[in-house]
């Protein structure tokens, strides 16, 4: 669906690259997250996959359409939601909506919504409904409560599962790029960028596991024969507890069954998404130093 080959851009008078020989692919109907600090490339890259920006060298072809030499034809295959909204404040909710399914030629032209195509009227309360916006779609939006400020947790609840089922129905690919860790972490795969290059590339379960290990937070009274026990299995830890234990390789289920000194405190700890990404874009950070 997505072919990216060895892409570079380098902004006229920059010193060095804003992309910088990246490489990823994205299967038809897959969800990939493309993530990074600012800076990393992100927009540029995502400014070239929409046609908006010529790279320096390498490819764009997205679903069999080169990005560079058949612009108009990609632009024809996706769509793109921005950051900042792209609204007119000027029309009302629903004629946002209607200007753009329009302009995709989703829909003929018609001056009122009880003109539209019944499946249009449909599909755009189901939107309604799912934002939560019933009462507000058809209101000018400079009078929606905070327009800018985003979607409240529900809302932004709805719209994923909502996509979801969109996907689903409709093998659509989503291409994401977020600061929301825990939205990237439904993601099929990920690509994190930091100072133009792909630093990492994998599932959510790959980058964590490759960067990170579990570990368990134990502590006793007997903090001394805890201590003792913990050695004896080659698990060291510090002089004073509670006992961070980091696993290495063994299963918490080993460690725990082989101590026999009673706990107080037993905490298993996972990573998450944002310890990875952080660990990865701190040690570019260190290396670029």
């Amino acid at each position: 669906m997505i072919e990216v080959r060895d892409l570079v851009k380098r902004y006229k008078k920059a010193d060095r690259n804003a992309v910088d020989g990246v490489s990823f692919e994205v299967g038809a109907g897959e969800f990939f997250a493309l993530l990074g600090p600012n800076g990393a490339g992100k927009t540029t890259t995502i400014s070239i996959l929409t046609t908006t920006l010529r790279p320096s060298a390498g490819s764009v072809v997205i679903d069999g359409r080169d990005a560079v030499r058949d612009p108009a034809g990609v632009r024809a295959r996706v769509g793109i939601i921005f950051q900042q909204h792209s609204l007119d404040l000027n029309l009302s909710g629903e004629e946002n909506v209607r200007f753009h399914a329009i302009l995709y030629g989703l829909y003929p032209y018609r001056p009122f919504f009880r003109a539209m195509p019944r499946a249009y009227r449909e599909q755009l309360r189901d939107l309604a409904g799912v934002l939560g916006l019933e009462a507000e779609i058809f209101k000018p939006v400079k009078k929606l409560d905070e327009p800018t400020a985003g979607l409240d947790a529900a809302s932004r609840r709805n719209l994923w599962a909502y996509l979801r089922d969109v996907r689903a129905a409709y093998d659509i690919t989503i291409f994401l790029t977020t600061h929301y860790l825990e939205e990237a972490e439904a993601a099929d795969r990920i690509c994190i960028l930091d100072q133009g290059r792909v630093v990492s590339i994998g599932t959510p379960e790959q980058i964590k596991a490759d960067l990170l290990d579990e570990f368990l937070l134990l502590d006793a009274r007997d903090r001394q024969a805890l201590h003792r026990e913990l050695d004896a299995l080659g698990l060291h830890v510090a002089e004073s507890g509670p006992f961070k234990v980091d696993l290495n390789g063994h299963s918490a289920q080993e460690v725990i069954s082989s101590l026999r000194t009673p706990l107080t405190l037993l905490r298993t700890s996972s990573p998450s998404l944002e310890d990875a990404y952080l660990k990865i874009v701190g040690s570019s950070m260190e290396a670029m130093a």
